[in-house]
């Protein structure tokens, strides 16, 4: 599923083409993703303004003219597409197409149909955003805010980094990049963080997702950005899927300690180095 680097990296492509443009044409191929669309959706985008393309987590955030903003997830395939004056005919996976007034086509794909749209006049009070905790990015997630939402949680720090009611946005791939960067192994209870462990794990949580987002996102199996060009921060993994070899600056026998390790954690692989990390 796309993290929060592969849907900014969505958003910033979509950025760069629809503020200010107008939706001339809006089709739908089919009424629903995973949900239904919304009633009269192709009406009520058709005509309109884009004033801005955001994010919040893993969600894209379209704001209208009108007020109303559409929201997006991309489940866990889906891509949006940008064609600058080509005409080709669709794919068998190509369900939504937004057209501007300037020509430029946008495609939603999605070979799962795990993704979903949705319009909505309040995204803040939005049931699927209104749980949400603080942007890792943003001024609200500091060490004071993470240390009071690990407070008392006997979970493992892994399973709580990817709690979107502690922390927005965070998958599987970087929570295991960022525990390993704070040297924090993913099986410590949350509530067992130090307050000096706590001042390296947001600073790594930054890093890491700011790297991620330079490069692309990461592109293992679906990811693409919308010029259709993969992101490549796959290639700079320091432990996620990278069982049995070495991690950064290694100077293990890899006979003898297996090098970074695979454990399952709530049904999800989980890496990690347990040497570099305590």
């Amino acid at each position: 599923m796309p993290e929060l680097p592969e849907v900014e990296t969505v958003a910033r492509g979509l950025a760069a083409v629809w503020p200010g443009r107008r939706f001339v044409r809006v089709l739908a191929r089919r009424p629903d993703l995973r949900k239904p669309l919304p009633d009269h959706f192709v009406e009520r985008l058709t005509g309109r303004r884009v004033e801005s393309v955001g994010r919040r987590a893993k969600y894209l955030l379209v704001r209208l003219d009108d007020g109303t903003t559409l929201l997006g997830h991309l489940g866990m395939s889906g891509a949006m597409v940008i064609s600058h004056g080509k005409n080709e005919p669709p794919g068998p996976h190509d369900h939504i197409e937004f057209v501007t007034d300037e020509g430029i086509m946008v495609t939603y794909r999605d070979p799962r149909r795990f993704g979903l749209m949705d319009l909505t006049d309040d995204p803040e009070t939005h049931p699927l955003l209104a749980h949400l905790g603080p942007e890792p990015l943003g001024p609200d997630f500091h060490e004071a805010a993470l240390a009071a939402a690990l407070d008392g949680k006997a979970a493992p720090i892994k399973a709580a980094l990817l709690d979107q009611n502690i922390v927005a946005g965070l998958g599987n791939i970087y929570v295991s990049e960022s525990l390993f960067l704070s040297g924090i192994a993913p099986t410590r209870a949350a509530k067992s963080l130090k307050k000096a462990e706590i001042a390296k794990l947001v600073p790594a949580i930054r890093a890491v997702l700011e790297r991620a987002i330079a490069a692309g996102g990461s592109s293992l199996k679906d990811h693409v950005r919308p010029d259709g060009e993969l992101g490549y921060f796959q290639h700079s993994f320091t432990v996620y899927d990278r069982e049995g070899m070495p991690c950064p600056d290694c100077d293990c026998d890899l006979g003898k300690t297996g090098g970074i390790q695979r454990i399952v954690q709530s049904g999800r692989s989980t890496f990690f180095c347990a040497k570099k990390q305590r």
